[in-house]
């Protein structure tokens, strides 16, 4: 199970193909992100994530989406921009996908088949988070609210090890 997350791929924000297992042996945060939320200050709080453990194997993958009220309607040029404009991201940003219905990404039907939520395996909005272990077994869900803040406490207690 856990090689399968491997054999994925995504279009980044700039339209090339990536292999997730480009990403083998890290710490994987996966989160979908829009541009217009009110969780959209997360991007702050990840960023800070991203920088304070990038050299210890540690990335995140954001994956912009728009099912959730209408709020990440621009195009990947615009959604790049406002990422490094408004929040400095330099963590990789991917093509806007579906994480819900019949368009569903493979990689949001791996990580709700895994990782069921409350109630349903659903994703219910933006910023929900799955944390990936460096084998890449989804090991943990985080809600929309669980502030980047808390998953750095998770990391530096070694709750979760990266």
């Amino acid at each position: 199970m856990s090689a399968e997350f491997y054999n994925f791929t995504a279009q980044n924000i700039h339209g090339k193909d990536v292999g997730m297992d480009e990403f083998r042996g890290k710490t994987i945060l996966i989160v979908n992100t829009a541009s217009k939320c009110g969780l959209t200050p997360q991007f702050e709080g990840l960023e800070k994530l991203y920088q304070k453990y990038k050299d210890k194997g540690f990335v995140i993958l954001g994956f912009p989406c728009n099912q959730f009220a209408n709020q990440e309607p621009g195009d990947e040029k615009s959604i790049s921009e406002g990422c490094l404009l408004n929040y400095g991201v330099s963590f990789p940003m991917f093509a806007k996908i579906d994480v819900n219905g019949p368009h569903t990404h493979e990689i949001y039907t791996f990580l709700k088949k895994n990782l069921g939520g409350f109630f349903s395996s659903k994703i219910k909005w933006n910023f929900t988070k799955f944390l990936i272990n460096s084998e890449g077994k989804p090991i943990k869900r985080f809600s929309p609210f669980t502030k980047p803040e808390k998953i750095d406490i998770c990391l530096a207690d070694n709750v979760i090890s990266i």
